[in-house]
């Protein structure tokens, strides 16, 4: 029988399988078989999932800072002045945003060279559509213009940024819905709609988002049996507990969520013996949705959990300590196990 607690509404939850996880996370990297060599494209993004998962369940020192910190600096890319996913990879506005979230949370942003990584990541934006790309090779994405507003909030260089062209651009992928896509006329997404928003947010200009109207599509994309999807006649996926109630927040919308019945679907999605959440109950696990699992459901005030901003995806007293804490409201925290 699983181990439970009591919501205020005397709801039974099952217990989060902290030290499980834990011991998950620890293991990855160590058995470099085929699959660890497949996913070397993800490797610096899969240390920041870890890390933030760890850190949410105070478990921070579970992972030896030095040598995340050592293998953060091995990933820059000297000729473009930003992180790729593993040594000798090409720079990319995600893991150079990951790279700092790491050395921030680690306070090692002395290892940085910022004139350099502020320097790239400003020559990626568009002079004329606002629109970032994600690397030197052009692809444009709402995803990297959030990368970037959040890369040079966390570096203290966002005065750096065009805020209002910035700002015209994310206007231009908003749809009728209230939502926003991957650029204009693309159809919302609960991931590019955290994207948007949570760059509004760093930019004070949340007056450009239908509060409303995007808080009835965000809480639409709760299923029967608790999920969340990310758009509409697609299946639920834990990750959505932390893309669509991180928007929520922000919009001050969480209390429009049935965080019972989330909370239920996310512990549903752990293996209890192995340690990891999946996507979806009996599926495969993987720190990507451990990580967004662990962080929506602290959002929703599940006991025991360190608070996680939802504007910059990680510790809410690390964003306090830099002064960059803007006006998001989680779920109060229930009593501690």
């Amino acid at each position: 029988m699983s181990t439970t607690t009591t919501t205020s509404g005397n709801e039974k939850l099952p217990e989060l399988a902290i030290d499980k996880h834990v011991a998950y996370i620890q293991t990855l990297g160590k058995s470099q078989d085929l699959i660890y060599h497949l996913t070397t494209h993800l490797r610096l993004n899969g240390i920041y999932w870890g890390l933030t998962a760890l850190c949410t369940m105070k478990r921070k020192d579970a992972l030896d800072r030095e040598e995340l910190i050592e293998f953060v600096m091995s990933c820059w890319d000297d000729e473009a002045g930003g992180f790729g996913a593993y040594p000798q990879h090409d720079a990319h506005m995600h893991t150079t945003l990951n790279a700092i979230q790491i050395l921030v949370m680690h306070d090692a942003l002395d290892r940085l060279d910022i004139p350099r990584v502020v320097s790239w990541l400003l020559s990626l934006q568009n002079p004329t559509t606002g629109a970032w790309a994600g690397d030197r090779f052009g692809e444009t994405d709402t995803r990297f213009l959030y990368c970037a507003v959040s890369a040079l909030s966390l570096v203290g260089q966002l005065d750096k940024v065009n805020k209002e062209l910035t700002v015209n651009h994310i206007k231009s992928c908003r749809n009728f819905d209230g939502g926003f896509g991957t650029g204009p006329g693309a159809e919302s997404h609960a991931g590019q709609i955290f994207v948007c928003t949570a760059a509004l947010a760093i930019l004070d200009r949340l007056d450009e988002v239908d509060y409303e109207t995007l808080g009835w599509w965000l809480a639409e994309r709760q299923l029967p049996n608790g999920g969340l999807n990310g758009r509409p006649e697609k299946l639920e996926d834990v990750c959505y507990g932390f893309w669509v109630l991180s928007a929520m927040s922000i919009l001050g919308k969480l209390h429009w969520i049935d965080d019972v019945a989330l909370m239920k679907f996310i512990l549903s999605s752990q293996d209890t013996e192995a340690g990891g959440i999946s996507d979806r109950p009996g599926d495969m696990v993987d720190v990507f949705h451990t990580h967004f699992g662990v962080a929506g459901l602290s959002l929703m005030g599940y006991p025991g959990l360190e608070d996680i901003d939802p504007v910059y995806c990680m510790p809410a007293r690390v964003i306090e300590k830099k002064g960059l804490r803007k006006g998001w409201v989680a779920l109060p925290r229930r009593k501690e196990l």
